[in-house]
């Protein structure tokens, strides 16, 4: 069981030559002891692709978030490997997580610090990803002034000064009204175009999914193992509303209503 992480090459954090950003090989993990040992996820074997976005989705319990702490190194597998060629991924919550006695900007600042920027680039780059995520003029501001789509943004900033190559995220927008989401869907998308990270984004909302992915990835109810798998050619930008997205939306979600049900019986 290990968990392999690779330093990129080049000083700007972007492996070029990966074959890679992540992959699972007969990934398992299992909490407890003994009699009440339970398998979160099982032999799970999947390769997310530099540049690529790929969904997870499942029922609650299938252990998505499970493998997102095990990608980050928040936690170890029981067996098999993950091999993280490009160094150390962000991760990026559905709480924001922001320092409320620090404004925006500081936040951001905060996490520069600790990858090494030297103290004179922090504020010149924290405005930049601020820029980038379109808070700028907000680098000033406190927490508490900012929406809570707004603190969402700085929360993607600061997980983008971390400068790796492969961000992972766990339900950051599930939190949000459903106007909110959708323009924070159209700005991740922008930023994903704009930085060509590779994105590993767990949800329960399936067409969130299917709006947002290059591949949607099913689980199966505990323990979970990839069932599915969906390549959407989709062109973007998407809208939730689309006809073909909500078409292959509700493919999708018939088969996650299968797993739950073979999960009920069983």
């Amino acid at each position: 069981m290990a968990l392999t992480v690779t330093t990129p090459d080049s000083d700007s954090g972007r492996a070029t030559t990966a074959p890679h950003a992540v992959r699972f090989d007969s990934v398992s993990k299992s909490f407890g002891r003994a009699a009440a040992r339970q398998r979160a996820v099982e032999e799970v074997d999947l390769t997310v692709r530099p540049g690529e976005f790929v969904t997870l989705i499942g029922a609650s319990g299938c252990g998505k978030s499970t493998l997102l702490n095990l990608v980050a190194g928040l936690d170890e597998p029981t067996s098999g490997t993950i091999d993280v060629p490009g160094g150390r991924p962000a991760l990026m919550f559905q709480e924001h997580a922001l320092f409320p006695w620090l404004t925006a900007g500081r936040n951001i600042e905060l996490a520069l610090k600790l990858r090494g920027v030297p103290k004179k680039e922090r504020r010149p780059e924290a405005e930049r990803l601020l820029e980038l995520v379109r808070l700028g003029g907000t680098h000033g501001k406190r927490v508490h002034e900012l929406s809570g789509g707004m603190r969402q943004r700085v929360a993607l900033a600061r997980a983008l000064a971390q400068d790796s190559q492969l961000l992972l995220m766990d339900e950051p927008f599930a939190a949000l009204d459903a106007i909110t989401r959708d323009v924070l869907h159209e700005e991740l998308t922008r930023v994903w175009q704009e930085t060509g990270l590779s994105v590993l984004f767990v949800t329960h909302n399936v067409r969130e999914a299917v709006r947002l992915a290059q591949r949607v990835v099913l689980l199966s109810s505990r323990p979970g193992r990839v069932v599915r798998e969906w390549e959407i050619d989709i062109p973007q930008p998407r809208r939730i509303e689309d006809s073909a997205v909500s078409a292959l939306s509700v493919e999708i979600t018939d088969h996650l209503r299968q797993e739950i049900r073979r999960h009920v019986q069983h």
